[in-house]
């Protein structure tokens, strides 16, 4: 392990640690996401909670901590392996981040996020398979893990050096969602706008 490796895990772990969704509702004097809604600080919940534009800004900075810390290690010509690692700290900072008390997200935007310098031809087929499927089925878990399932065969198609790195970070995400798979199972799985069930 170089140094710059090292260095790079910390700084994507500390970045994935700012919990966008937290800040932006305390900015827009909005309920804790963590105590409202569902209780995830995600994108779906501060879009409950909050409306539109916070779930924008909350979306695109969870994402930004992911694109940057691995954009950044690219540059820095680490191996893929190594590319794969940063972007699973990053994940791993929105999930148990150091400043907010070790609870935090799915980590879905951030490794969507991650995924993005690899190309913008996979950055569409990402983009495009999860409103495909949330068009279709109404389900932000759902349109999460079909989209994290296909990312590997995306990649694989597009730059095979990177297909472990991704899947990697795609199981990642899928453990993260065992939850929300049971609800999908048993059908009580609730759709975006669904008040009554959990829906991420």
């Amino acid at each position: 392990m170089t140094a710059q490796f090292i260095f790079m895990m910390a700084i994507a772990y500390l970045a994935g640690s700012v919990s966008s969704a937290v800040i932006i509702c305390h900015l827009f004097r909005l309920p804790d996401p963590r105590r409202a809604g569902s209780g995830n600080p995600g994108t779906t919940n501060v879009l409950r909670i909050g409306g539109k534009i916070p779930a924008v800004l909350t979306l695109l900075i969870d994402v930004f901590k992911g694109t940057i810390p691995v954009w950044s290690a690219y540059f820095l010509k680490l191996d893929p392996w190594m590319l794969g690692m940063v972007a699973i700290a990053a994940c791993l900072g929105h999930i148990y981040p150091l400043y907010f008390g070790f609870k935090g997200g799915k980590a879905v935007a951030t490794a969507l996020g991650a995924m993005l310098p690899i190309g913008l031809d996979l950055s569409g087929l990402l983009i495009g398979t999860w409103f495909f499927t949330l068009l279709v089925s109404g389900y932000s878990s759902l349109s999460a893990l079909v989209t994290v399932t296909l990312a590997p065969l995306y990649t694989w198609f597009i730059k095979p050096q990177y297909t472990i790195p991704v899947a990697m970070l795609s199981v990642l995400i899928i453990i993260r969602h065992k939850d929300n798979i049971r609800r999908l199972i048993n059908g009580q799985e609730g759709k975006i706008g669904d008040k009554g069930k959990t829906n991420e």
